[in-house]
């Protein structure tokens, strides 16, 4: 591949009768079946191309493995390919936009933006085209990359589709300026795809198609766990202590929490978690401003001072005063696409750091490792499973897979009223919405 334009490889993972085993996907796997019986004889000798903007790192590059897995277990040929920079500026200005199309910051894309993004996609289009075959089609996920497709299109005529991940329920100002800054690309494209019929905007009304994502259960990061095979991944990850011997070896690299001197080091200091006893409220995002984590803090800290909540028992007291916060996300340096995310985890200790020793000790950072993408899901398993309460407060969700995947290990979840939280969730049924995920 080209300097700019990385393959990435995909192991061939489950397989498709390894899901026909469970009785609740037998009927979806059918179904799969039988329009691939149609679909796929008509693009033989055709390569299908995923191109994103990071290997690791979010919804999208969890869910492309899987997706180019199946697609090539049912006869397609497939490849996935992600994009790298030639100007560091670039990833801050798609930020920026990814930022707008979530109706938060402030409008002022103006004539330099324009000419970043038309610069750095051109060149990405040039370097790319030679891998191109002239019957191939061209599937691009998200605004970073979306540019590049409008450019390989004009240049080679493919057949191309954009799938839109990210989105709002409203317009406001800085949304529709960041729509307006993309429509151009976005029309050149064959077909568009989103998560919400909310999302689409107004130049793309009627020919859009709505495809929500949504988790494989048979993934680490959503497989059962036994008990004995949770407590040994959290003993592996480092993130549970034990006298005990165990069977596996440590991971490769353990889960990170923050110190009190600003360091991080293994969870398991100063001293264990508690994941095992202890009630557990755990949100695990990207460090990234829309999922609502300083708030959040700040609301645990009020819980624990007694402000507003009172206890109706007890027992429920002494649930409160056991209580731990955990806080977990990717090591900012993992996600190439996602410039502000060392800038929020920064932010976010320096909050921790101001709070008195006594609260500090009920809340845990936790920066997971992405050296192991298996290692990584299991630890996110492991979390997920040991909690007492699953919350992910977002001010903007496109979707937020770890609602669904929380649900889906039967957790409660607490959810910011985001538009794709609310597709989700009933609340006072699978949880709690929060109408104001900004409110403390």
């Amino acid at each position: 591949m080209n300097v700019h334009i990385e393959s990435v490889e995909v192991e061939p993972g489950y397989r498709l009768e390894d899901y026909a085993e469970y009785n609740y996907l037998t009927s979806q796997v059918a179904d799969l079946e039988a329009a691939a019986r149609i679909s796929v004889p008509l693009l033989t000798g055709r390569k299908i191309w995923m191109v994103s903007s990071t290997r690791q790192g979010g919804g999208v590059a969890e869910g492309l493995p899987r997706v180019v897995s199946l697609m090539r277990q049912l006869g397609l040929s497939v490849e996935w390919v992600v994009i790298h920079s030639p100007d560091p500026a670039f990833f801050a200005l798609t930020k920026r936009v990814h930022n707008h199309l979530h109706g938060v910051g402030k409008t002022g894309l103006g004539r330099r933006d324009r000419e970043l993004y038309d610069g750095v996609s051109t060149r990405l289009a040039d370097e790319f085209a030679s891998e191109l075959g002239s019957d191939d089609i061209l599937i691009v996920h998200d605004p970073q990359p979306l540019g590049m497709g409008a450019r390989l299109k004009a240049k080679r005529g493919l057949p191309t589709i954009w799938r839109c991940h990210v989105g709002f329920d409203q317009t406001v100002p800085v949304s529709e300026e960041a729509w307006q800054f993309l429509k151009a690309d976005v029309l050149a494209y064959d077909r568009s795809i989103f998560t919400l019929d909310a999302y689409v905007p107004s130049f793309l009304s009627g020919k859009a198609a709505i495809i929500p994502p949504g988790i494989d259960p048979l993934t680490h990061k959503n497989r059962e766990l036994s008990v004995p095979k949770t407590s040994g991944i959290l003993i592996d990850a480092a993130l549970a202590a034990t006298m005990h011997p165990v069977l596996t070896p440590p991971f490769e690299a353990p889960a990170l929490r923050l110190q009190v001197d600003g360091s991080f080091k293994s969870a398991v200091f100063p001293e264990d978690l508690g994941l095992l006893f202890r009630p557990i409220l755990t949100q695990i995002s990207r460090w990234d401003r829309l999922k609502g984590v300083g708030p959040l803090l700040d609301a645990f800290v009020l819980l624990k001072r007694g402000k507003p909540a009172r206890a109706r028992s007890d027992r429920h007291q002494l649930s409160i005063d056991h209580a731990r916060l955990v806080l977990a996300g990717p090591e900012p340096e993992g996600v190439q696409d996602d410039p502000e995310a060392l800038e929020v985890l920064t932010e976010l200790c320096e909050r921790w750091s101001n709070l008195p020793p006594e609260l500090k000790h009920e809340i845990a950072i936790l920066k997971l490792p992405l050296a192991s993408v298996k290692q990584n899901a299991l630890m996110v398993n492991a979390l997920q499973r040991c909690s007492t309460v699953v919350v992910q407060n977002s001010v903007r969700e496109g979707f937020g897979l770890t609602v669904a995947e929380a649900m889906w290990k039967t957790r409660p979840v607490m959810g910011g009223a985001a538009a794709g939280i609310r597709a989700q969730l009933v609340d006072g049924t699978t949880g709690r919405l929060v109408d104001d995920p900004g409110n403390a």
